[in-house]
Formats: structure tokens, sequence, C-alpha cells
């Protein structure tokens, strides 16, 4: 198992995630993990409008890798932790956690507050400066 075969292992899962190919995700799971599968998919935010492998990291001495997927759905942006390690031969995912998840509303407000605080200030024609 490479790094360049979890990199493309784990767009590959990103492009599953966008296009709504559960089977594909499931597919890369273990053979332990695919028991149960009902635990991974509850943790995926779906449907998937973006995702993309924000990093990758070697763990373990090169036996595990870790990606973590930058995934928004229509309601939030998360970060999953994507363990990979090798079984029999081609890597597969053996963990799925959540990092970090927010929700997009809460972005957007902020976002639409901090143009409002702008155009009031372009609209009032004051120049901040240090004295």
């Amino acid at each position: 198992m490479t790094e360049d075969e979890v990199r493309e292992r784990s767009g590959t899962i990103c492009r599953a995630l966008v296009a709504g190919d559960i089977g594909q995700v499931v597919a890369a799971l273990s053979d332990e993990l695919q028991r149960n599968p009902g635990e991974v998919v509850a943790m995926l935010p779906l449907p998937a409008v973006a995702a993309e492998v924000g990093r990758l990291e070697e763990s373990g001495g090169g036996a595990a890798y870790v990606a973590v997927l930058d995934v928004t759905s229509e309601t939030e942006h998360l970060e999953l932790q994507v363990r990979w390690k090798d079984r029999n031969g081609e890597p597969r995912i053996v963990e799925v956690s959540h990092v970090s998840r927010r929700a997009r509303e809460a972005e957007a407000d902020a976002e639409a507050a901090a143009s409002e605080e702008a155009r009031l200030a372009d609209d009032s024609g004051e120049v901040a400066s240090e004295a």
C-alpha cells in the first residue's frame, strides 16, 4: 500500500459521496466494518455537495495512512478522518471518525454579517487609520 494508492482511493471516496454512491463507499470498508456499515453510513453528510482530500498522513510507521476528507453537504461542513490499512494487498478503510463539524447556516450568517459591516463602513465614508 502506497501513499499514492491511498490518495487515489480517498479521492474515489470523495467522488462517491458527491455522486451519492454509498455502495462504493461500503465496498472500500474493511471486512469488519462491512459487517455493520450502517454506523459508518450514518456519519456521512448526505447528500454531499462537495468533497475533497484535505490532507493525508502516514501513520504507524507506514502500516496505515490517515486521510482527512473535507465534506460539505447542504446543511454542514465537516472533516472526516479516514484510517486506511492494507487488507489482502489493497487499501481498505478500517476506521472513520469526525474531526470537526460546523453548520453551514452559522458560516453563512457570519459571512453575511461581515459583508453587511463592510457595506456600512463603505457607505459611511469613514476611514479607519492609526493615530
